[in-house]
Parts: structure tokens; C-alpha cells; sequence
């Protein structure tokens, strides 16, 4: 409806963004419907509307396209615009419930010392070559992210390394997007206050591989039970790699300690300044990855021995008086009970572990019992605490924590709203050689409370206490 000739300067999904000659693209969100803001769009200049429902008001001179899908529409839309960056650049997308940000970041790692330029796109932080953006969204939306890799490609990366959250292949912020690879990580309890029900979580993942094409390669990690789910209609070349199970990649972890780890990676020994059995898998999904792309095994294992660990991802420190302080994202019952148990293998017998976790306010609440049952049982002492409360009391979320928690591990539990005065009790307790992990926010530096974002850095402050 409208002019069949019309020249579009820019896309926008936000109406305030809208100047002369703008296409306003009306996405149908959760919490807001860009349905209710076409006739603002118009406004401040839009003279053309995608979206699902015609307004009421039918404005002259503006073309309207109707389609049955905006989210679906806008990502086809974004690679025009953007002449279809995904397919100049090889684009490798990370899924899975823990360890995306860890892979993806340590693949931008090792093929930038491989002498590649390469960007990143991540939970952590977007880097376009040797250029680094603040990232709001695991998965940005379609057209940021199109913007981001056309960057890519006129700065002359060769390969990208993506995170694809469960979020964005729903709302079809990946789709059309040309991925060169694609790898599965694992999958465990996140998420359900979106999704529903796991079903739904797991075929949210399976869809990103279901979209793979031929000539493309997908790598999943064969200790997971839902590997072969993630390939049943992949087109793209199977491959796997693995600890325990039978894998095209396998590794073995030797020896383990704070400093790192030795491993045996395909027959050949090899040390990594990582630790932990879910950092093992992680590597050796980088491992498997960077072969998968051509590049040589001597020179893959060279760089796996170099890698440091990612920010926020099992990030430690040893104070004057020998506390050993852990700032982990561990935000699953699977990823911190991962954390623990690589503590637990590691520390002394007259180490105790104390744990600080909270639980994100609006989210999936039904993880909230089992992160606190998982930390209490694990832990000599445990502070449950605030984490992004956001629009929930930190009371509540408290309260469902506590449900978790079991009478015979009652007395070594204590309850603290206020996440830095959690954070200080702990560091009082700790005697000389005890171990403190700080779980639930990892990177992030700040809290949500009520819509306000505040300053707040987990490794600053327990830094900051451990001093004094």
C-alpha cells in the first residue's frame, strides 16, 4: 500500500529514532508492541511502515507493508540494507545454555594470534577488529547485528564468533544470517519464564541448527543427552567432541590445580591456563572448532596453551592474607554446581569454601530452590543473596531460595538482601586459605533495582574488602 518506488535511508525499530526517508519496522515485543508506535514513526518522518496489522489511520504518503511475521521480515530486511554482510565473512555461531561466552570469546582469542582479524560478537562485550562496543543483548537485534558484521567486513575480518541465545532464535534475530558453523554446548535448566517448558528451551536451540546449510559444519558436544537432538535435521557436516562419550574431538584432563590444567587433546599432552571440567569442554570445543575451519592442529594446541580466561568466567584472585576470591557468572543450578565441583577437586582439606549466590528478580523463578539447595550442600558456609532483583522484592526471591535449602544444611546458611553487605560478611569469615565464590553476576557491572541501574562490580568490591 503506498508508493511501489521508494528510497529508504534508514531502518528503525525504535520510533524516537525515526528522521526523513525511514523504514519503522513495528515489532510485536514482550513487555511493548512497536504496533502502538507507527503513528509517532510517521511523525517525527517515517515513510514506510513494515508491520503486521495496518493502524487505523491510514496515513497518505506512506507505504505500508503488512507481513505475518515483523521479526521474520526485519532480518531479511537488515541484510539487504546492510548488503548481506554474513556472507563475506565466516560466521560461527555458539549456543547452549552455559559456556557461549567462554567459547566465543576464546575462538577471538586464538585466531586473532593466529594472525587473523576477526570480530566478536558476545554476552561480554562486541569487537569489531581491534574496536570494543558495550553489549546490552546476548543476541542483538537483527539489524544491529547486520550493521555490526558489514563493519566487520569493511575492517577486513575474515571470521566472526557469534552467541546465539535461545531469545534470539525465537524472536528471529538470527534468521538469514549465513553461518559458516554452528557449535551446541550444552543444555540445562534456564530460561522456562520465557520458553515454557525445557521442550520448548531445547527446540529453541535446535532451530538455530535446523537453519544450517549445506557446505556448513555443526559441532556439538557429545556429553550432552540433547546432542543428537540438536543434529536430527541439520544439513550441515556433523561433527562432536567430548570428555566421556564417543567423539570426533576427545580430551581428558590429567592434573588440575588454580594455575591450570594438563590435558591430552586428541593423544597430545598439553597445558591451559584454564580449569575446570566444563572449561576442558569448552577448550576442546575451541579446539574442534578452529580445526573445523582448516586451520593446523600444531599450531591450535600452541595457542589453547595461551588462552586466559574470559572476564567474569571463573576470574580469582589470591589476597595478602592467602583468601582465594572466585567471581563466576554461574547464573544455572548447572553451571555453579560446575563451579563447585572444580573447587572441591582443588582445594586443600582445611580450605572451606564459602558461597555468595543470588537469583535474578523476573526471571525463571523455578531455578531459584535449586541454586540455594546446590550451593548450601556443597559449601562449608553459603549467603544467599540479591542479584539483578529488577521489579521483585529481594525478599521474595529470598524466600523462594530458601525453600531449597535443606534442615540439616539450615545452620550454614544465612540470608543477606544486601548483595554488598554479603559480599563483606563473607570476607570477615574467611580465615587465611579459605576459598570465596561470588556467583550469579560474573562481568557485570552493575545491579537493577526497579529499573535503575546502579554501579556495582563483584571482583572491585570483594577486592576492595579482602584489603582491608
Amino acid at each position: 500500500m503506498g508508493s511501489t518506488d521508494l528510497c529508504v535511508a534508514k531502518v528503525v525499530l525504535d520510533s524516537r529514532l525515526v528522521k526523513q526517508n525511514t523504514l519503522f519496522v513495528a515489532i510485536k515485543g514482550v513487555q511493548i508492541d512497536g504496533h502502538e508506535f507507527i503513528s509517532k514513526a510517521i511523525e517525527n518522518g517515517a515513510t514506510a511502515i513494515l508491520c503486521e496489522e495496518l493502524p487505523k489511520d491510514i496515513s497518505p504518503g506512506v507505504t505500508y507493508v503488512v507481513v505475518d511475521d515483523t521479526n521474520e521480515a526485519l532480518a531479511v530486511v537488515a541484510g539487504n540494507f546492510f548488503d548481506n554482510p554474513s556472507q563475506k565473512i565466516k560466521l560461527i555461531g555458539i549456543t547452549g545454555t552455559n559456556g557461549k561466552t567462554t567459547i566465543a570469546s576464546l575462538l577471538y582469542q586464538m585466531f586473532k594470534q593466529l594472525g587473523y582479524k576477526v570480530g566478536l560478537l558476545s554476552t561480554v562485550k562486541i569487537v569489531i577488529a581491534d574496536t570494543i562496543y558495550p553489549a546490552s543483548h546476548t543476541t542483538p537485534d537483527s539489524l544491529s547485528i547486520n550493521s555490526y558484521l558489514k563493519q566487520m567486513v569493511e575492517q577486513g575480518c575474515e571470521f566472526c564468533f557469534m552467541e546465539v541465545s535461545s531469545h534470539g532464535v525465537v524472536q528471529k534475530r538470527t534468521w538469514g544470517l549465513n553461518f559458516q558453523g554452528g557449535v551446541f554446548t550444552n543444555l540445562s535448566h534456564d530460561h522456562l519464564d520465557y520458553h515454557g517448558s525445557f521442550a520448548n528451551y531445547r527446540d529453541a536451540k535446535k532451530g538455530f541448527f535446523d537453519h544450517l546449510q549445506a557446505g556448513s559444519f555443526a559441532l556439538v558436544n557429545s556429553d550432552d543427552k540433547n546432542a543428537g537432538v540438536m543434529l536430527q535435521n541439520t544439513k550441515a557436516e556433523k561433527l562432536s567432541y567430548g570428555l566421556k562419550n564417543v567423539a570426533d574431538f576427545k580430551a581428558v584432563v590429567l592434573e588440575s590445580q588454580f594455575s591450570g590444567m594438563l590435558m591430552k587433546i586428541d593423544h597430545q599432552e598439553v597445558w591451559v591456563q584454564l580449569i575446570g571440567e566444563f572449561n576442558a569442554s569448552n577448550l576442546l570445543a575451541v579446539y574442534g572448532c578452529a580445526i573445523a575451519l582448516g586451520q593446523d592442529k600444531e599450531q591450535v594446541l600452541l595457542q589453547l596453551s595461551t588462552l586466559k580466561s574470559v572476564q567474569g568466567r571463573f576470574e580469582y584472585f589470591i589476597s595478602d592474607n592467602k583468601v582465594t576470591a572466585i567471581v563466576d557468572y554461574a547464573h544455572t543450578p548447572d553451571a555453579l554446581k560446575n563451579v563447585l565441583d572444580t573447587i572441591l577437586s582443588i582445594r586443600k582439606p582445611e580450605q572451606e569454601v564459602i558461597t555468595i549466590i543470588g537469583c535474578g528478580g523476573n526471571r525463571d523463578s523455578t531455578k531459584r530452590p535449586i541454586m540455594a539447595q546446590i550451593a548450601s550442600e556443597l559449601s562449608d558456609r553459603a549467603i544467599l543473596t540479591s542479584d539483578n532483583p529488577r521489579f521483585e522484592q529481594p525478599s521474595e526471591i529470598l524466600h523462594d531460595m530458601e525453600q531449597g535449602v535443606a534442615k540439616e544444611n539450615s545452620m550454614k546458611v544465612i540470608s543477606i538482601e544486601d548483595r554488598r553487605q554479603a559480599i563483606k560478611l563473607a570476607c570477615q569469615i574467611a580465615k587465611k586459605g579459605d576459598i570465596l565464590l561470588i556467583a550469579g553476576k560474573g562481568h557485570e557491572s552493575y545491579q537493577e533495582v526497579k529499573g535503575v541501574r546502579s554501579d556495582f562490580d563483584d571482583l572491585k568490591i570483594v577486592t576492595e574488602f579482602l584489603k582491608k
